[in-house]
């Protein structure tokens, strides 16, 4: 009995001391709270905090997705911004980055370019509180109404991705939104290439709305001629850049009607030392090689045919490799003038030596004719047979007499002088008989001499102020 009693006041007891020692709550407990509670709510508890007097903003909370801050669940961003109302304005710039190619034979450029556009669409604003905008990536591009731009007349176009698609929005508080993204697209130039390699072209990247008339949508230039901005390093290898600018236009269409149409004019000069160097020069070199067979004996045949035909046929690649690099045109351009005319000289060249073989193998077969009409060929030697003898030159060998001009030609003249003599068994009297052989043989190289540079040299002049 007595033991049961004292393990009952020993119990007691101990709950006792256990109470006093925490007479507020459990201490434990208290300890994490407080390690559990973080800095801010910490220093909320102090007086006077700065904290206390900011307000948070929404559009950096955490717990708030893109989707929800701006409503895109709450509209219909099928429509456009104000759908029924006026027409949307849509402003527009353009960073130009770089002209990749200029193809004359498919006539058409390559041209990548950042293009903005600008607008407001009431039903993306949002409250904040420091007015800073939201940034996005092209995934939200595709939940919100963006202007629908296609580029008109262009063969194919593409939005870069590397590392991710290159488009860029951002949204401000009061609705306004800047959609960016990075083009490449190759579209066509009609280009004159009547005065080729001596032209400019003058080429357009026009940009429309495929879907939205001018009733619907504004389409503008930001900033006029400011909103279109270039790179300093563009350069082509074979072109100058001299101009850019915009113009603004409304295109018609029969079936859909009137539509804004932005255009991106520039203007190109094409650079000439190029085909200097590998079209004008060496054509120029083939027709003064080719007045070379002037100056060669006319008796040399096996010297002045292949002169001429190497220089024709070497005329004639030239011809050939320029038009390889040039579309099909139905007309006719600088450089064919040129080099056609050129084509010509050379071939006039050994049409001349063709004249002259043959005029001299015509003299030949008259003098040939005249020595048989001798009466022998003893009696030529007798000094009493001729009063003028005739000389056994080369037959392609005469002598200039001084004759005069006729018809503004002089002519060589080889006289042969036949004299025969009184004939002692009929006593008939003696007489002469005269034969005269007029010849143009030396006189066609002479003058070609003169002739061909002359012309060449006039032909150029009249040529580069032309076209130049």
């Amino acid at each position: 009995m007595h033991t049961d009693v004292a393990l009952l006041s020993a119990l007691l007891w101990m709950a006792g001391v256990t109470g006093h020692s925490s007479p507020r709550g459990h201490p434990y407990r208290q300890v994490r709270l407080a390690q559990d509670m973080s800095p801010t709510e910490g220093l909320s508890h102090k007086i006077g905090s700065p904290i206390l007097e900011r307000s948070p903003d929404i559009t950096k909370a955490r717990g708030t997705k893109s989707e929800q801050l701006l409503r895109i669940d709450d509209h219909d961003f099928t429509m456009r911004p104000g759908f029924g109302g006026p027409a949307v304005p849509v402003g527009v710039d353009v960073q130009v980055e770089s002209l990749d190619a200029i193809s004359e034979v498919d006539m058409d450029f390559t041209m990548t370019l950042y293009l903005r556009h600008y607008w407001r669409d009431d039903r993306l604003s949002f409250k904040s509180n420091t007015n800073q905008s939201m940034t996005f990536d092209g995934r939200l591009v595709k939940k919100i109404w963006v202007p629908d731009m296609f580029f008109v007349h262009s063969k194919k176009s593409f939005t870069h991705d590397t590392t991710t698609d290159n488009v860029m929005l951002r949204v401000y508080p009061d609705g306004k939104v800047l959609y960016s993204l990075r083009v490449t697209v190759t579209a066509m130039c009609s280009m004159d290439l009547s005065r080729f390699p001596l032209d400019t072209q003058t080429c357009s990247l026009e940009i429309e709305s495929y879907a939205y008339t001018d009733d619907d949508l504004l389409l503008y230039w930001k900033e006029g001629n400011k909103s279109l901005n270039t790179d300093e390093r563009i350069s082509l290898s074979q072109f100058l850049i001299q101009e850019f600018h915009t113009t603004t236009k409304l295109a018609f269409y029969s079936s859909t009607g009137w539509y804004n149409r932005l255009y991106i004019n520039f203007t190109l000069r094409r650079h000439i030392f190029f085909f200097l160097l590998q079209t004008y020069f060496p054509a120029t070199l083939m027709v003064m090689l080719s007045w070379v067979s002037f100056w060669i004996d006319r008796r040399a045949v096996p010297a002045r045919v292949p002169l001429g035909i190497t220089t024709v046929l070497t005329m004639s690649t030239i011809i050939t490799g320029v038009n390889a690099s040039m579309p099909r045109v139905s007309y006719i351009k600088a450089v064919d003038v040129y080099l056609w005319i050129s084509f010509v000289f050379v071939f006039l060249s050994v049409i001349e030596y063709a004249a002259v073989n043959y005029l001299s193998t015509l003299q030949e077969r008259k003098e040939m004719k005249l020595r048989e009409k001798l009466p022998c060929t003893c009696g030529i030697a007798h000094p009493g047979m001729m009063s003028a003898s005739y000389s056994e030159v080369d037959v392609n060998t005469t002598g200039n007499y001084g004759l005069p001009e006729e018809n503004g030609v002089r002519r060589e003249r080889m006289l042969v002088e036949l004299a025969l003599e009184t004939d002692q068994m009929t006593g008939h009297v003696g007489s002469r008989a005269y034969s005269s052989i007029w010849i143009d043989t030396h006189a066609i190289d002479k003058y070609s001499r003169v002739i061909f540079p002359g012309s060449y040299i006039l032909f150029n002049i009249i040529y580069w102020s032309i076209y130049s």
